[in-house]
């Protein structure tokens, strides 16, 4: 994904440099080394060591330093990096300059808890419309906004353009919706629905699946407790049993 830098964009246009091709992991780490470095700005650091800002990151120093190299980030040796230039260059990159309009489709437990976060402000984000298929719940104020079915969107979207729709309806309606925000116009979706979309080309989609990612820790959980259920290594004399073997087999093979 090409991007550059327009002509006379906010910023320090001498040390922001023109975008390079970006490595997709590296695109997915920025977000991580923004949210460290402005925590560390908030605790009053002007500088942070390659070694403090991967610590902060959860990521080692030698990837961090590659990552912000793609940026012309290279920081000072004894010095570090400048926090508040870092978070700049980091902010254009990620096209945070500007506060992107989102909407929400779907006002359930997850939406209306999704509505109600006030973090999206302060990531250069503003939630511009809530829309919900569910006629009791239109005329609904959810964080100064007020819900609209979901039969609207063509109308608010030509009213101010959006930049990314949020789904979080269930799976069975999550593709009916993809289909309507990309006829008004929305090419970046992020959809919180079990289910995979089908979308055009152009058309930029990330997936938040929860379950899969209990799923997961679920796997780490059974790798550790398998590991720490390991039998003990058998004295002189006492014969060994094959890992897995339990109950009767067990007995088999060491009466063998």
């Amino acid at each position: 994904m090409s991007q550059h830098r327009p002509t006379g964009a906010p910023g320090r246009a001498s040390v922001v440099p023109a975008l390079p091709d970006l490595p997709e992991a590296t695109v997915a780490r920025l977000p991580e080394y923004l949210r460290a470095l402005h925590h560390l700005a908030e605790q009053g650091n002007d500088t942070v060591s390659s070694e403090g800002l991967a610590a902060a990151a959860g990521v080692n120093s030698a990837k961090l330093r590659k990552d912000l190299s793609h940026l012309g980030s290279y920081g000072t040796r004894g010095v570090g990096y400048d926090v508040a230039l870092l978070i700049e260059q980091i902010e254009f990159v990620l096209g945070l300059t500007q506060r992107r309009a989102v909407a929400l489709v779907g006002v359930g437990n997850l939406g209306h808890a999704l509505a109600g976060y006030a973090g999206f402000a302060s990531r250069g984000f503003r939630i511009v419309a809530l829309l919900d298929a569910d006629r009791e719940r239109v005329g609904e104020e959810i964080n100064g906004l007020v819900v609209r079915h979901i039969d609207d969107l063509p109308r608010i979207a030509a009213e101010e353009p959006i930049a990314i729709g949020v789904i979080a309806t269930p799976a069975t309606a999550a593709q009916s919706v993809a289909d309507q925000l990309v006829a008004a116009g929305v090419t970046s979706i992020l959809n919180f629905a079990p289910c995979v979309l089908s979308v055009p080309e152009g058309v930029d989609v990330r997936k938040v699946d929860l379950a899969i990612e209990l799923q997961i820790l679920s796997f780490h959980e059974h790798r550790k407790a398998s590991l720490t259920a390991l039998p003990a290594t058998p004295g002189p004399g006492l014969p060994s049993v094959p890992i897995g073997l339990t109950g009767t087999g067990a007995q088999e093979a060491v009466a063998t």
